[in-house]
């Protein structure tokens, strides 16, 4: 994987643990020659790991909605940054420059941006590894979530499954190398009846 989208907070939360898991990704994607594709801000999460990057002579591409291009939030460091109309058009633009998601702790842009990520891979849409990194237990009660929707019968655990969850990047990053994607059953289901 040569980019990545880094779904993470503009907020750094109150434990200097969530602070330290940044620095460390953004180091981790230098070593390894990752590119960052990021929301584009230089505030909270995002632009810990930006700076990080950049100071280590990295490479990231911002990609912002015009509605947050102010000067106190904009990262205008980035090797590339690309303003867009709308928060729909960054994410299109986003899912069609990366290789792959990441989500750090954050809000609800984050977890917004988790879900569309696994929705697209549900439909079949895309064929991403989408990676939690659980840093501190952050997303423990979001997966918990995720169990009691397979319970009750809104969620198939092969979709749940597409989720890659570790507390560590050297962890994660495995599982996302090694990411295959569901196959679309009805594909499989012609297939089984052409061949009888």
């Amino acid at each position: 994987m040569k980019k990545i989208v880094v779904f993470c907070g503009s907020s750094l939360g109150f434990n200097p643990i969530y602070k330290e898991a940044a620095i460390e990704l953004g180091n981790y994607f230098v070593a390894n020659d990752i590119t960052l594709v990021y929301g584009g801000g230089k505030i909270g999460m995002m632009g810990v790991i930006s700076e990080t990057i950049l100071n280590n002579g990295g490479k990231v591409i911002g990609v912002i909605p015009a509605l947050l291009e102010h000067e106190e939030v904009v990262n205008s460091n980035v090797t590339e940054l690309i303003v867009t109309k709308t928060m729909s058009e960054r994410k299109v633009i986003m899912s069609q420059l990366v290789d792959g998601y990441i989500s750090l702790p954050g809000g609800f842009g984050t977890l917004d941006e988790l879900f569309e990520g696994l929705t697209l891979g549900q439909l079949h849409i895309e064929q991403k590894p989408n990676g939690i990194l659980n840093v501190n237990g952050y997303f423990d009660h979001t997966l918990k979530q995720l169990d009691v929707m397979i319970a009750e019968g809104f969620l198939k655990q092969e979709n749940r499954d597409m989720l890659l969850v570790d507390s560590t990047i050297s962890g994660l990053m495995r599982k996302m190398d090694g990411y295959i994607a569901p196959v679309k059953t009805h594909v499989i289901n012609k297939i089984i009846k052409h061949d009888h």
